[in-house]
């Protein structure tokens, strides 16, 4: 059975992140109904922190040398959670935008999935090399201004292009960015924001 792995990165269930999630998954439901949705919710899974024993397998890994017992059992942790994210065929990504990059919890999963023999490796002659294979992958992200237009009052969004090069440098390319924007402020641009973001998703999810 093919697989949409959702990463879901919002905190709050009522956010503009994860009604827009909703939206999409509806409409991607009832367009492949023998699709399999494992959604990971990244507040209430267990990620493991990136220090002690599994910081210390990575550079071990990076230097050729053999786990410890400690390493060996953290470094499964990671692998874990990168094979989850390697097996699917698809993946959404839902998320808000905190202070113009992204939650401490979404930079978590990329720091435990970002490993060496995991999800990319290291050549001599070429550098570092993704992976994953390519899957079309979407990322939902909600932010306080209006970032697709150019209405953001001097801020900078940083979490647009951190999420392209990570992705790409675990071998993902087929990325599709859809901004919800503004989330706070004046009612109407926030309606215009939502209605716009939802009716488009609704439309990707058929083909998605």
């Amino acid at each position: 059975m093919p697989k949409l792995l959702h990463l879901a990165c919002s905190p709050r269930a009522d956010s503009e992140s994860a009604a827009a999630a909703r939206i999409f998954l509806d409409s991607f439901g009832r367009a492949k109904p023998d699709w399999n949705i494992d959604v990971m919710d990244l507040w209430r899974e267990s990620l493991p922190e990136f220090a002690g024993a599994l910081l210390e397998a990575k550079y071990a890994r990076i230097n050729g040398r053999a786990f410890t017992d400690a390493q060996h059992d953290r470094f499964a942790e990671a692998e874990r959670i990168a094979v989850r994210f390697s097996l699917a065929d698809r993946v959404l990504i839902s998320t808000p935008m905190w202070n113009f990059s992204i939650p401490y919890k979404l930079k978590q999963w990329f720091d435990v999935v970002i490993q060496p023999g995991l999800t990319f490796r290291f050549d001599p002659a070429q550098g570092y090399l993704p992976l994953l294979k390519d899957r079309p992958t979407l990322v939902i992200l909600a932010s306080g201004s209006d970032y697709a237009t150019g209405m953001n009052r001097g801020r900078t969004d940083m979490a647009t292009p951190y999420l392209r090069e990570a992705l790409r440098f675990m071998g993902i390319k087929d990325m599709r960015f859809v901004p919800i924007g503004p989330t706070t402020g004046p009612t109407e641009p926030i309606r215009i924001a939502r209605e716009n973001a939802h009716r488009r998703l609704a439309e990707m999810a058929a083909s998605f």
